[in-house]
């Protein structure tokens, strides 16, 4: 069952044909080569609400997220926050914006400095932004520890000390320090055991509602996705190709990778359908076709996908799809 939608007036993030390009070399003495890690892609987050993005490994997930806080700025396109354009990295707008949005990492381990102690990492958005006096900030840490499930004793532990688990809830508990208004998790629960997902994800949904926090959360995990989101994105080599409300997406996938994708989440029991294997790989972005970029793996592709680039379309007012076959006939044939 899909999560209940906020209704407000305007969005919190938006992007707007944004791209981001790489310029790198083929080999030592080889010639330029541009590698479009995100090309041209659009989306809406509103406050309280959850975008979920899905899509392969290298598909452009996490230059997606880094776009979105202004940790990467966009070759093409822009991106706006609460309606002002995003400010550029390093400037005193761009550090003061750092309290409304959050990264949360999925190497928690990485993530920490391993010579703090878990509280002294807790507080320390706090000191840097200049949030209450020293008790204040006291309280507040411990107040964040016990909303995302630590113990006071667990407190004063370095990040060796605790479990991924723990790490990721201190991670999120440091997100959480300065109230921001949107957070992206990049793969928040990949490294952690299926019963330590489930809790991570539940405190997660339950702190969106209690603080009605925005949320980006990139995952290739399609059944977690369908969990926390309200709407979900599918990525193929830097571009959207479906995107929608995740009851019908996840129950009707309409473009082809998307039901590759959905026909892959495990089950229990006998399958319904049969299992959709895709044969071999996602292009190299330094070298991408013509036309659809997922053409050449495409079981139902036509002569128009390998010289024509499908534009994301609206199909109604819950799901819009980036392919020539759904223009005409939603219900493609794979």
């Amino acid at each position: 069952m899909s999560l209940p939608i906020l209704t407000t007036d305007a969005s919190l993030l938006t992007l707007t044909n944004v791209a981001r390009v790489y310029h790198t070399r083929r080999g030592l003495l080889g010639g330029s080569v541009d590698v479009r890690a995100v090309d041209g892609i659009s989306f809406t987050v509103m406050p309280g609400q959850t975008l979920g993005i899905v899509g392969e490994s290298g598909c452009g997930k996490s230059t997606t997220g880094r776009l979105a806080l202004g940790l990467e700025q966009p070759t093409e396109g822009h991106v706006t926050f609460e309606g002002a354009p995003m400010p550029p990295a390093g400037t005193a707008a761009w550090r003061d914006l750092r309290r409304r949005m959050q990264l949360v990492f999925q190497d928690t381990l990485g993530a920490m400095d391993r010579r703090l102690s878990i509280a002294e990492q807790v507080a320390e958005p706090l000191d840097i932004h200049g949030i209450g006096d020293k008790s204040e900030r006291a309280d507040r840490v411990a107040a964040l520890l016990r909303d995302v499930g630590l113990r006071p004793d667990q407190a004063i532990r370095y990040p060796h000390e605790l479990s991924g688990g723990q790490r990721q809830r201190a991670v999120l508990a440091r997100a959480l320090a300065t109230d921001p208004a949107l957070l992206v998790c990049d793969e928040p629960v990949s490294a952690l055991d299926v019963s330590i997902q489930a809790q991570v994800v539940n405190m997660l949904t339950d702190l969106q509602a209690a603080r009605g926090i925005a949320m980006v959360f990139i995952s290739h995990d399609l059944k977690v996705v369908r969990q926390v989101s309200h709407r979900v994105a599918v990525m193929y080599l830097g571009r959207i190709v479906e995107e929608g409300d995740p009851d019908e997406l996840f129950a009707d996938p309409i473009h082809p990778y998307t039901r590759a994708l959905v026909s892959a989440i495990p089950v229990p029991g006998p399958r319904l359908l049969p299992r959709i294997v895709l044969t071999g790989d996602p292009p190299n972005p330094a070298d991408r076709p013509a036309g659809c970029a997922f053409h050449p793996r495409c079981p139902v592709a036509v002569p128009a996908c390998r010289v024509e680039t499908p534009a994301l379309r609206k199909l109604d007012d819950r799901r819009s799809v980036a392919c020539h076959l759904a223009s005409t006939n939603s219900r493609i044939a794979v």
